[in-house]
């Protein structure tokens, strides 16, 4: 079997890949902004007051939704560009959940890649089964102590 570039390929067949579903989406943004995760990202401003029309072509350089564009994996399967809407539409995301992660009211004007990260896992519910066994842990630790103070003293 011979293997070839992709780029050739196309050339020669019309080669369609796979579209990314959404978790696939918003996992590989978490790992492009997870690669450099002290990177200084441009937040957006106060959002929540543009009406949507507006905040729908709200965009900053170097900003989380750049770090997006720049990739050529999210771009080439929908991606149009780094503006608000566009990456709203494409990731599936809330306004609540855009607020959350990407508004200057909650971070400022700036912020660390890897906050940006972890605020987009948790807006998302994409969390790993580890940190979700972690919370149940120490829910459970925490109902459970007393009694066993109470048991032993």
């Amino acid at each position: 079997m011979e293997h070839k570039p992709l780029d050739q390929l196309r050339s020669v067949a019309d080669v369609q890949p796979r579209p990314l579903s959404r978790e696939e989406r918003l996992q590989r943004w978490i790992d492009l902004l997870e690669r450099d995760p002290a990177r200084r990202l441009h937040s957006l401003g106060e959002i929540e007051f543009k009406p949507p029309a507006e905040r729908a072509l709200v965009r900053e350089d170097d900003s989380p939704l750049t770090v997006a564009y720049d990739d050529p994996i999210l771009r080439a399967d929908g991606l149009a560009s780094d503006r608000l809407g566009d990456a709203m539409r494409y990731f599936g995301l809330s306004d609540g959940q855009a607020h959350y992660v990407l508004c200057s009211c909650l971070s400022g004007h700036s912020m660390d890649a890897s906050t940006c990260a972890q605020r987009l896992r948790n807006a998302t519910g994409n969390v790993t089964w580890q940190s979700a066994l972690g919370a149940w842990v120490l829910a459970g630790l925490a109902v459970a102590l007393p009694g066993l103070v109470y048991l032993l003293s």
